[in-house]
């Protein structure tokens, strides 16, 4: 359920603005998508787990917020996000 250290490195290596950087909303949008998607798998074999699925709805809730933050400040970088990570549709 949870994003091994080598994926999350390669996630911050393929979504990082400047070297180093693990703190810009692209980086942190794509962490949490990558925990959605396992916690989405998880849910198909475990239906009755509510606790975690209140986490998924708090990660949502955070990534939503953090794609509108960035929607906000620049429009360009917001567009090549979604179209990175395949978000809308």
């Amino acid at each position: 359920m949870t994003v091994s250290a080598e994926r999350k490195q390669e996630i911050i290596k393929d979504n990082a603005q400047t070297k180093g950087d693990t703190g810009s909303p692209e980086v942190q949008v794509a962490i949490l998508t990558e925990r959605i998607r396992n916690l989405t798998d998880h849910f198909k074999a475990n239906h009755k787990d509510n606790h975690s699925r209140r986490g998924l709805l708090t990660m949502v809730n955070k990534r939503r917020s953090l794609l509108a933050y960035l929607k906000k400040i620049d429009v360009a970088r917001y567009n090549a996000l979604i179209q990175k990570l395949g978000l809308r549709k």
